[in-house]
């Protein structure tokens, strides 16, 4: 496994990561969940995320469970929340990035994954209705605390990003440290271009989901539609017609030639292109069976087989990337 620094802190996060999103605690079973956490382990990934609306809580409930019983050393791990959605409550303060709903969410993750103290704790999307001040004023409170030790974003624009940290230093306080946007080949301007300055001005580190494409990247979806995958779940129908349509697959096709070319499964290719960007801190995978994370896994080795003529080839094939900010 490779180790690299989230952004400018000194934290070192594995290069690859596992998430429990539409997994744990609702696409799979509680022995599987426990199967993937420990052959990531194993293999040297030592971070897991999850957050309080994954599976309304408990997606963190069986995460926790998973960590008790294996009783890693809590040195050698990180583990994350994220706040904003809730965990299924609509009630006023139920959600958002209030300072009551920030405080009481990470009180509840700390309860549900049986933790002291969160490494990682994001704001899973902006909030409109709450100063920024407040919210990075309470995540500088639970730093102060030791509930959590470095606080991010998800899914925030840059300047939202870069507004957090003007507040943080007129009042000499925290900022956010990382950032966890959807990065894969189809949804690249984010992290190549959206954020292009900000990793050199605050350091900006990144944890990168969704890096299949919700499995479109797999190959899995080009010649028929497989029950039981997170595109057939009852209540994702967005997350389908976001992911999928005949122009995608016809450039998944071409990328698997491509694979089979290099003599790599579409997954590891995939997977492989997020890791070569130097501004990726870790990539999170997901898996619902332990022979598809394995496979993932070993996407390191891959990195070395794209050279620029294969860099080249990929984006002929996918054609979007984002053009270079004017300045």
């Amino acid at each position: 496994m490779e180790y690299r620094f989230l952004g400018r802190s000194g934290l070192q996060v594995s290069a690859l990561s596992l998430g429990s999103w539409l997994t744990f605690g609702k696409q799979i079973e509680d022995g599987t969940a426990e199967r993937l956490m420990s052959v990531a382990y194993e293999q040297g990934v030592n971070f897991f995320d999850n957050a309080e609306i994954y599976a309304r809580g408990q997606s963190e409930i069986v995460m926790g469970k998973i960590l008790h019983k294996v009783n890693w050393d809590r040195s050698s791990y990180l583990v994350s929340s994220k706040v904003y959605f809730g965990d299924g409550g609509k009630l006023p303060n139920q959600t958002g990035l209030n300072r009551k709903h920030i405080v009481e969410a990470c009180h509840a993750a700390l309860k549900r994954l049986q933790v002291d103290y969160l490494d990682l704790f994001f704001c899973h999307r902006p909030d409109k209705t709450t100063p920024i001040e407040e919210t990075v004023r309470t995540m500088n409170h639970l730093i102060e605390q030791g509930k959590i030790l470095y606080w991010g974003t998800s899914e925030w624009s840059a300047q939202e990003i870069m507004e957090a940290h003007m507040v943080a230093r007129e009042n000499h306080l925290i900022g956010p440290t990382m950032e966890q946007p959807q990065y894969n080949l189809f949804h690249r301007e984010k992290v190549e271009n959206e954020y292009s300055q900000i990793y050199k001005t605050v350091g900006l580190g990144t944890t990168i989901w969704s890096p299949l494409g919700s499995g479109v990247l797999s190959g899995k979806y080009l010649d028929q539609f497989p029950e039981g995958t997170r595109l057939s779940m009852e209540g994702l129908d967005w997350l389908k017609e976001r992911s999928m349509n005949e122009h995608k697959l016809a450039q998944v096709r071409q990328l698997k030639n491509l694979a089979d070319d290099l003599n790599v499964t579409l997954p590891r290719l995939a997977v492989a292109w997020c890791l070569k960007n130097p501004n990726v801190s870790t990539v999170i995978l997901g898996a619902s069976r332990p022979d598809q994370l394995e496979e993932t896994l070993t996407s390191l080795e891959v990195v070395s087989q794209l050279t620029e003529e294969v860099v080249e080839r990929i984006e002929s094939i996918v054609a979007n990337k984002p053009l270079p900010p004017a300045f």
